[in-house]
């Protein structure tokens, strides 16, 4: 099967123990050998870091929680879900076999939200560095996170890891909210307004130009070029 899954940067990312953690509510018989067997199908392409280990996306995730939905609720060979998977790779909206006209789209959407306890549980956070991510405004002050949170959390975690906590991160709360505020200016300009579909897109364009300017800025500065 080609493209089984989106790649993406290994940091960030989550091990194959908080997967486990995070889809074990909706999925109980799920295991480490399930993962690599379904890795092994070509069903779903992990990153790996380089000592060898496996680490998911966000991507991934939604991905496998497709795969065992179809496998669970819908009773379909791995062969039928690997076709459904490369519609999907091509950008298609594929109708699920036997479900009533379902598509895969209908099915995918993930849990989008967390609880505290859901979040330092699939990351392996403790309570007090949640609280000081949220503290210094890198993670929202709610009863319940958005689905990115997690990964959010465990790229805060590594930093830690290395010296940089979440209270030496302020300045990029400040400097999110000061572009945040140039975007919205700039789709004004244009004619667009914020909250609406047309609004969020451009928003979403923009914000991707920007992460571009940062990273190629920042490997500069850490290159001394």
């Amino acid at each position: 099967m080609t493209g089984a899954a989106a790649r993406q940067p290994v940091s960030g990312l989550l091990s194959i123990g908080q997967v486990l953690s995070l889809l074990a509510d909706d999925f109980a018989d799920l295991s480490p050998s399930k993962l690599r067997f379904l890795e092994e199908q070509g069903l779903v392409a992990p990153e790996r870091t380089k000592s060898g280990y496996r680490k998911f996306s966000q991507t991934h995730i939604e991905r496998l929680r497709l795969i065992l939905t179809l496998q669970r609720d819908h009773y379909l060979p791995l062969k039928v879900i690997a076709e459904v998977l490369e519609e999907l790779d091509q950008g298609r909206d594929p109708i699920i076999p036997g479900a009533a006209r379902r598509s895969a789209s209908s099915i995918l959407s993930p849990k989008r939200v967390l609880s505290a306890d859901e979040l330092c549980r699939s990351t392996g956070a403790s309570t007090r560095f949640l609280g000081e991510a949220i503290a210094v405004g890198l993670l929202p002050a709610a009863e319940v996170f958005p689905h990115d949170a997690v990964a959010q959390l465990t790229a805060l975690m590594r930093l830690a890891e290395r010296g940089i906590t979440p209270r030496h991160l302020r300045s990029v709360r400040v400097e999110a909210e000061r572009e945040a505020e140039l975007i919205t200016r700039a789709a004004s300009t244009r004619g667009v307004k914020s909250g609406t579909p047309a609004g969020d897109e451009e928003a979403l364009e923009f914000a991707g130009y920007l992460d571009t300017v940062r990273s190629g800025v920042l490997r500069r500065a850490i290159s001394g070029a």
